[in-house]
């Protein structure tokens, strides 16, 4: 069951929990709200471009619009098992209907990833998959991340919202290691959410272009982008088995 709830003209998305599965500002429908959903968004630190943007799990679509209305031309594409979603994103989260750029999908994420024809065909693919309790990712395995590197291009990023308790993350975190060459992950925020992003090709990491890099990115979009590179920063100077 999707519930809606508005306060302090702010709308939510709820699966018959108190578990939020998404929000939006009703006076702001295009921009993201939350703070782990923003972080998403950090492999612009990265790249300016991306041809083919996926996101796995809808939500209230936050960043399904940002993609949308923010990086034309890119094509952005949504994955949804649960059709009640989808209606309520249009209904109620300002979500366009389907065009030359834009295809939501009613299907199971694991069986969009696993289809051997779109190898390669994705840029960057955004992963934020949850069930009703929410207690932590509902596709979360190697084989699962194996195929999210497979979907993914040469130069292809993932970013993922790991929705759980520490030490769970690091278990999370194993995981895509073993099938990206290359992964690092924010510091924890809204009490469990922690975002990971993982590399297909590992980048060369200078934190002054960086810093310079997300001064451009919030200026363009009004993302807290300098955190981001804060955050990635503290994750160098730490060893994870201290976090």
């Amino acid at each position: 069951m999707v519930n809606i709830v508005e306060l302090d003209g702010v709308r939510s998305m709820h699966f018959g929990t108190a578990a939020v599965q998404g929000t939006m500002r009703i006076d702001q429908p295009n921009s993201i709200e939350l703070e782990y959903v923003q972080q998403m968004m950090m492999w612009l630190l990265f790249r300016d471009d991306a041809a083919h943007i996926v996101q796995l799990g809808l939500g209230a679509a936050a960043l399904t619009k940002f993609c949308y209305h923010h990086l034309a031309p890119s094509r952005i594409t949504a994955v949804e098992l649960n059709p009640e979603v989808i209606q309520a994103c249009r209904s109620h989260f300002a979500l366009p209907n389907d065009d030359d750029r834009l295809k939501v999908l009613s299907m199971d994420a694991a069986d969009y990833v696993k289809d051997f024809s779109r190898r390669r065909s994705v840029d960057i693919l955004q992963v934020d998959l949850y069930d009703a309790k929410a207690h932590s990712p509902v596709l979360s395995s190697e084989a699962f991340y194996g195929a999210c590197a497979n979907i993914l291009s040469r130069t292809g990023m993932m970013t993922i919202n790991l929705y759980c308790d520490w030490p769970e993350h690091l278990a999370h975190i194993r995981m895509i290691e073993n099938a990206f060459p290359a992964v690092a992950w924010l510091p924890e925020v809204h009490d469990g959410n922690m975002v990971a992003i993982a590399f297909k090709q590992p980048p060369s990491i200078d934190f002054e272009a960086l810093y310079a890099r997300a001064e451009d990115v919030s200026a363009a979009f009004g993302l807290h982008a300098q955190s981001w590179v804060a955050g990635l920063y503290s994750w160098m100077s730490q060893d994870i088995g201290e976090a």
